[in-house]
This record gives C-alpha cells, structure tokens and sequence, in this order.
C-alpha cells in the first residue's frame, strides 16, 4: 500500500550546484532551507530585511536592492521607545538611531552586491494578506503605505487586505522584469510556504495560499527561466498529517522541513554536489557533538580526526572554505 499521495516534481535543470550563490528571501520557512544550505557551505545570503511575507513585501525589498538608495532618518520611525523601519524586521531595530541606519545600509548595501553577481534567487511567499497604513497613523509621509512589519503598533493604524491574484501577478511580473534587467544570468525558484497562517482563520489562510499559487504559477509559465518547487503541496499535500506540525497546528516540525529538505537536495541539487554534501555534513555534525570529558585522549583523537577530514575538504574543493571547521577542530 501506498500512503503517500503521489507528487511529480521536475528535475531542476540546470541544477544547483558548489560553486554557485544563493539569495534567499520571504517568509520563515525560507530559513530552514537557507540555514540548511548554509550549514552545508554552500555560498547564501538571506533576508537582508529580515522575514518577509507577503508579495509586496518581498517585492519592494527586491527592488530597493536593485535600486540601492540609502535610507535617511526621515525613512525611520520612532515607536516603543526603538527607532524602526517599516520595511525591516524587529532585529533591525534599536535604541540608538545612528546604528539602525549603519545596519539597515549595509545590509541593503551587502543585498545589492551579492543580488547583482548571484545565480539563485528563491522566493517564498508566506501570505496574500497585506497591511497599509491609514491616515489613523501618527505620521501622514507615511499613509498608504505597505508595511513588512506592524513593530506591534496599535492595530487602528493599518488597513488589512487580501491581495487579489492580478495584484499579485502585476508585482511579481515587474519585480522580476527589474530582476532579469539588473541581473541577466539570475535563475529563479518560487516556493509557497506551508506555514499555516491561522490566525486569519482556516478558510481565509486557504484563499490566501491558493492567491500565491495562481500567480505564481502564471509567473513560472511565463518566464523560463523561472521555477517552481512544491514546499507547500509536500507538507499539506503528501504529508497531509498534523504529526508532522508543531504544537501551533501551523508551522511544520522538523520531520517535515528535514522531508521538504530532502526532496529540494533531490531535485534541485547536481548529483555530484550532493555526494560532497554528505561529506560536509559529517563534519557540521561533528561540530555539534558535545563531549562530556574534553580532555581524554579519546575526544583529542576525535577532534584531530575531523581537523584532517576538514583539511582534505579543504584542498580539494577551496570554494567549501572549511577555515572555520578546521579552527574550530585545531582548538
């Protein structure tokens, strides 16, 4: 007996390999796949503005990398006793103003850079649903504008509003024209996260997710060298079980990201790069392992075997840059 529901997913092609960069952004479960990525040495750079997700979030941020204008304090706000940007995640945020803008221009700075040279971009959109500011908000420059991140701000200031399927496509449509002008060489991968936004409500998270799947799936056929690969359909479609979600009901657990995970090394990874995956995961394992008597010889066999694994690693293939490992192992 089968029981799985059978899913088709197309061999990416070309397929991702050691050697090439990735740009990462959108919602939270971008991350599993960015810090798995990362974790396997492979060249990332993700969220510059933190988690982001609705399309025209995502969408303003890929344009502003691309455009690359730096902000001023006039672009901030000053809410719960923090300076804040509209567009930035909470991490950015902070007591002293001029910090704030130092991190927020090198992270655009650092974004623009490694967008304009890199070979991958993935998107994960999370959410149909976008928020504006009305006229309720204590600053008029910024009415009608949409936000990345509310910064708990009292809910009176934001018109909340679920992005029709043609909003949809007309953002992603000029975001990635800007994208293909700036970045000829880019390939790109959309993906739906499977992350259930309940707190709209079950029906209205099910509109939202199939908003994103319409219009990205037109955006997909459109463009060839745009790609889809199913996160979504693999935890609600082929798992389809609430062991494998967390105790929200929302967010996947780990059975499901280390499942998705796999099925995006399979098809969307060469296969001689997954074979020096492997490889390099032994060692991140190995950095992991806690010893409870450090200083027997035992433990200083087991460092120095992996130091040597690290070394070979490292003469062999340079672009894996395992520095880090073989300090780490050598101290």
């Amino acid at each position: 007996m089968n029981f799985f529901a059978p899913i088709n997913i197309e061999k990416l092609q070309p397929p991702i390999k050691y050697g090439d960069s990735i740009f990462l952004i959108g919602s939270c479960f971008t991350e599993h796949i960015g810090n798995a990525l990362a974790e396997h040495k492979f060249n990332v750079l993700q969220n510059p503005n933190g988690i982001l997700f609705d399309p025209a979030s995502v969408c303003n941020a890929l344009i502003s990398y691309i455009e690359n204008k730096p902000y001023s304090e006039e672009d901030l706000i000053y809410l719960n006793e923090l300076w804040q940007s509209w567009q930035y995640h909470s991490r950015f945020s902070g007591i002293n103003k001029e910090t704030v803008l130092k991190n927020i221009n090198e992270a655009r700075e650092q974004a623009h850079d490694f967008l304009k040279r890199t070979d991958w971009l993935i998107i994960t959109l999370g959410s149909s649903f976008s928020y504006v500011l009305n006229n309720n908000n204590p600053d008029a420059k910024f009415n009608q504008l949409k936000v990345a991140n509310c910064h708990r701000a009292p809910g009176q200031w934001f018109d909340k509003k679920m992005l029709t399927v043609e909003e949809t496509i007309t953002l992603l449509d000029n975001m990635y024209h800007r994208l293909r002008f700036f970045n000829p060489n880019l390939n790109t991968i959309f993906t739906i996260s499977p992350v259930r936004h309940l707190r709209h409500g079950v029906v209205e998270n099910n509109r939202s997710k199939a908003r994103l799947i319409e219009a990205v799936h037109h955006i997909v056929h459109k463009f060839p060298l745009a790609n889809y690969f199913p996160a979504y359909e693999l935890v609600i479609d082929v798992l389809r079980d609430y062991r494998f979600f967390d105790v929200d009901m929302a967010h996947p657990n780990y059975a499901a990201t280390e499942f998705v995970l796999e099925k995006f090394i399979t098809n969307c990874i060469d296969e001689p790069t997954q074979l020096l995956m492997k490889e390099v995961k032994q060692i991140a394992i190995a950095r992991k392992h806690r010893a409870f008597h450090p200083e027997t010889n035992a433990h200083k066999a087991f460092l120095k075997a992996h130091y040597e694994k690290a070394k070979v690693l490292n003469n062999q293939y340079p672009f894996l840059n395992m520095n880090e490992d073989m300090e780490y192992f050598s101290s």
